[in-house]
């Protein structure tokens, strides 16, 4: 088994190079690292200058995209898998390759992805979404569970999940250009195509963030238009109730933990995300100016305004 890890960068830091010190001492060895650097004030080749079997391959910053970024090292690859993982996700112990690729002894799972584990620093309601989000057991996704899970059925992340490459191939792997979630665009196909999405819930990243209630805004922003730009995957698919459940359960949380306060967060950040995927949903009738104003990727747009096709 031939697994190349692929890891997008961009002005990286200290968890970087503790990333790839992680990566090399797993229990499965991997075939290559490949770095896809998007050029900044962080020399990213000098960093790895002393580390000859890593793979830089450097583009301007108006050349990066979440789909075609990744497709594009995917094709330069000739793995068995690929391991995708973002810069600043570590691997919680030696096992992670190991037990993503055990996911695949299923000949129905073409996708597997790691549980994340939140960081030292993360504030309950993030470490309570984490654990909601990436549960203790493990599971197999099909198309059967549709009408159970609705949009988790497709969900999967590429903070850290690995594709079996024939796989990818053949369903044109990522979208060449896409704002955001690519990652779900990919295994929603997968699902659509009959095949199945591991969630490998012994195979462990620490990653979260502590997002502020506008951050919450933007991301919603673009996932909504992700999803807006692809009918053929999410058309027709419950997902506004799984954020619902989530909301309930956390204010649940916050009671049961005796910090009733941090409901008022929730609810401010609760609101943030609706109304930045409720906009997000409908970009194609707010002005061009309001959509630059919501959307955390800028480049995406100015990329369409120079009249560059989707793929």
């Amino acid at each position: 088994m031939k697994i190349d890890v692929i890891i997008p960068a961009y002005r990286p830091g200290a968890e970087f190079l503790e990333l790839i010190d992680r990566l090399e001492r797993q229990t499965l060895p991997m075939s290559k690292i490949l770095v896809m650097n998007t050029r900044s004030q962080v020399d990213v080749e000098k960093l790895l200058a002393d580390r000859p079997e890593i793979q830089v391959v450097s583009l301007e910053k108006n050349e990066f995209d979440h789909g075609g970024t990744r497709d594009r090292a995917a094709r330069l690859s000739e793995a068995d898998y690929l391991l995708f993982l973002t810069q600043d996700a570590l691997p919680a112990d030696a096992h992670l390759v190991e037990r993503l690729a055990a996911a695949f002894g299923d000949k129905r799972v073409k996708a597997a992805y790691a549980r994340q584990l939140p960081k030292e620093d993360c504030r309950e309601l993030e470490r309570y979404t984490r654990n909601f989000n990436y549960p203790e057991k493990s599971r197999i996704k099909t198309a059967a569970d549709l009408p159970e899970l609705g949009i988790k059925t497709f969900f999967c992340s590429n903070v850290c999940a690995m594709y079996e490459r024939e796989t990818y191939l053949a369903q044109g792997g990522f979208p060449r250009r896409t704002i955001f979630n690519e990652d779900m665009i990919y295994a929603g196909g997968l699902i659509q195509s009959g095949y199945a999405i591991a969630y490998a819930a012994d195979a462990e990243v620490i990653h979260s963030h502590n997002y502020s209630g506008r951050e919450q805004f933007h991301r919603n922003f673009d996932l909504a238009v992700s999803q807006a730009e692809h009918p053929e995957i999410f058309g027709g698919v419950a997902s506004e109730g799984e954020g619902i459940r989530l909301v309930k359960k956390t204010a649940a949380h916050c009671l049961q933990i005796g910090k009733p306060w941090l409901i008022a967060v929730l609810v401010w950040q609760s609101g943030c995300k609706y109304l930045g995927y409720r906009l997000g949903k409908a970009y194609r009738r707010l002005p061009r100016g309001l959509v630059l104003r919501c959307t955390m990727n800028r480049a995406y747009w100015e990329r369409e305004d120079a009249g560059e096709p989707r793929k």
